[in-house]
């Protein structure tokens, strides 16, 4: 790697300063860092020291998005045989659930780092890595067979609207996956909910077929709790796999990238909810008496609440706000999917809901503590 470092370090006076080239100076930084990890030394206070730059934060997320993606294209390819009523082998099914999901997410990165570079240039700002991470847990909240012009609208919406228009990375009160998700959610309906087409070669539009959360009894339609577990059942690509959000959970605690007290809160309002629901007498909806384990397991919960409602941007910044706002989630993921059937899958919303809250939890939070302080005499 050295050559491309000379390379790059030699081709550095033409886009930095008055060089030729200044005003593509973010395009350039973002492909030197893409390789090379920065080492910028802070010049002015305050100092903060830590072994962790942006860059590697990303890249530590990315790495616990990786079993989740890998599923995903796996269970992607394995719905395909079954819509055929063919048995694929692991290789075929891994191959054949790349050739969907793989040009979603060239899309994602495509598009989205065309705005990136856009309002960088604008701007006159570095490209921020933050968008590494958005542009891969944006298609892993899309069905497989999405149209790929919906996920160019989407993502586009997701940055412009739900990000840049506030100032870019850092002054964002929405997740801008989960925006642009709930832009296409909202606006293709088809597409996003109820019937969910099933990746299958040798068809003009795909076969339907409902996920977890449209049945109306789980169990005997197939959805039994091993299979929502370990993720063979259809829906988004990166949702149906408890399991593997878990190993993503497990790597971003042990690594202190995530906070527990978020996906430790959620868990336990969406428990202690649905366990109300679950006793309360006369209950016929599916989801009433679905029970917690279902709750957990089903739909993206679990990959909403470890990888989504976890960004550092758009969550609260205090630790009980932190429990709080988990909390929250949980308890509001069980009540739209129980009390308002139109919305099925409750985790977006629920997320969007409460990100916007988050401001007002750590305000409530920091004015308790500081009314607890002993005033000075």
């Amino acid at each position: 790697m050295n050559p491309l470092k000379k390379l790059l370090d030699r081709s550095e006076k033409y886009f930095t300063g008055s060089g030729k080239f200044n005003k593509l100076a973010p395009l350039f930084d973002a492909t030197k860092t893409f390789f090379f990890f920065p080492s910028p030394k802070t010049r002015h206070r305050p100092f903060v020291r830590d072994n962790l730059d942006l860059k590697r934060f990303m890249s530590f997320v990315l790495i616990a998005l990786l079993p989740v993606l890998v599923f995903g294209i796996y269970n992607t390819g394995f719905q395909s045989g079954l819509a055929q009523g063919k048995s694929f082998t692991l290789i075929q099914s891994f191959l054949t659930g790349l050739r969907y999901v793989l040009p979603i997410i060239i899309v994602s990165y495509g598009v989205g780092f065309f705005w990136e570079i856009v309002f960088a240039v604008v701007r006159r700002h570095n490209i921020s890595e933050g968008f590494l991470v958005t542009g891969l847990l944006f298609p892993l909240t899309l069905p497989a067979t999405i149209p790929l012009w919906q996920v160019a609208l989407g993502i586009s919406f997701g940055v412009v609207i739900g990000k840049e228009v506030f100032g870019g990375t850092g002054r964002n009160f929405l997740n801008p996956a989960l925006t642009g998700r709930a832009f296409l959610f909202f606006s293709y309906p088809l597409s996003m909910s109820g019937e969910v087409w099933i990746a299958a070669k040798n068809t003009v539009d795909g076969i339907s077929g409902a996920t977890a959360l449209s049945f109306t009894a789980l169990s005997d339609s197939g959805f039994t709790l091993s299979n929502l577990f370990f993720g063979l059942v259809p829906g988004s690509i990166g949702e149906t796999s408890a399991l593997c959000c878990i190993l993503g959970a497990l790597f971003l605690v042990i690594t202190k990238i995530a906070n527990f007290r978020i996906m430790i809160g959620g868990m336990a309002g969406l428990m202690v909810t649905s366990i109300i629901f679950y006793i309360i007498p006369g209950g016929s909806d599916t989801w009433m008496n679905a029970g917690p384990l279902y709750h957990l397991c089903a739909g993206g919960f679990l990959f909403g609440i470890i990888f989504m409602a976890t960004d550092p941007v758009s969550a609260p910044g205090t630790n009980p706000g932190r429990w709080i706002f988990g909390f929250l989630i949980g308890f509001l993921t069980v009540t739209i999917r129980v009390v308002n059937p139109a919305f099925v899958e409750g985790t977006m919303l629920a997320i969007l809901f409460m990100n916007v809250f988050a401001p007002l939890l750590d305000h409530i939070v920091i004015k308790y503590n500081a009314s607890k302080r002993i005033p000075n005499v």
